[in-house]
């Protein structure tokens, strides 16, 4: 099993502060509609980052306990949240929690299912649910198609900051989500825009796992490469982008159909 929890060392800070943001107006009133989602739930947001999912969910009222393996994204988590007694933030992975049995109402994961270890991440989500609990899963951002802007940018990636499409195949996961959930399922997509000024796309492109750090020897052709793309498609000192936010919840099968056996 491959362990992905020193990727986004080095990350926090651009992460924390230029990462896409969760919209509560749009994803909420969803999760009441399909799960019955209530303030006094407990929430564990798993692979937390800097919190970008647990904020949407502490705007809703609920106690959140964030679950984060990486030392600097766990500490950004701490600081940033320092005043808000809704949340816990603990050291743990998707994998091991540390989280006592069926103590949670949902598991929410924000763009993270895809570094999980996914056959014992699963068993662990049955482990600490509540039974009848659910799976919430989430990604906010630009899309890989539609405005050109939106392709060239996806061909930089590749071509100057490290992306290999080899990394590809992990992102299979999210098409499983449907099998993975037999006991329910919901989905949406919704599409919109945002747009980034230089240092918007710079620190954007800078959280990326896979992007060089400051220090790396091949850094300043990096932020060449990127800058041409922005003079080639900025209008008015920024970039538009086509987004598109998802949204999936699932119930596992009843443990007595399913013997507490994952899918194939």
């Amino acid at each position: 099993m491959t362990d992905h929890t020193s990727r986004f060392t080095g990350k926090a800070g651009d992460y924390a502060r230029y990462r896409e943001r969760y919209s509560p107006a749009l994803v909420l009133p969803l999760l009441r509609e399909w799960c019955g989602l209530a303030p006094e739930w407990t929430i564990a947001d798993i692979g937390a980052g800097t919190g970008l999912v647990a904020d949407m969910f502490c705007a809703n009222g609920n106690p959140v306990i964030a679950v984060e393996p990486n030392a600097e994204m766990r500490a950004a988590c701490v600081s940033l949240h320092s005043t808000d007694e809704r949340l816990i933030v603990r050291d743990g992975s998707a994998e091991a929690t540390g989280l006592p049995d069926a103590s949670v109402e949902m598991i929410a994961v924000g763009r993270a299912l895809h570094w999980f270890n996914l056959e014992p991440a699963l068993r662990e989500f049955r482990r600490i649910l509540k039974p009848q609990g659910w799976v919430t899963i989430l990604a906010s951002g630009r899309t890989e198609e539609g405005r050109e802007e939106n392709r060239a940018y996806v061909d930089f990636l590749y071509s100057s900051a490290g992306r290999a499409k080899a990394n590809e195949s992990c992102l299979g996961v999210y098409r499983q989500l449907a099998r993975l959930f037999p006991g329910a399922f919901h989905h949406t997509e919704v599409d919109g825009e945002m747009d980034v000024d230089w240092e918007g796309l710079l620190g954007l492109t800078l959280s990326f796992s896979h992007a060089p750090r400051l220090d790396s020897p091949g850094f300043s052709e990096f932020e060449a490469a990127l800058r041409r793309y922005f003079d080639r498609y900025a209008r008015d000192g920024r970039i538009t982008w086509t987004t598109r936010t998802w949204i999936s919840a699932g119930k596992f099968a009843d443990r007595a159909e399913s013997a507490g056996e994952i899918p194939d």
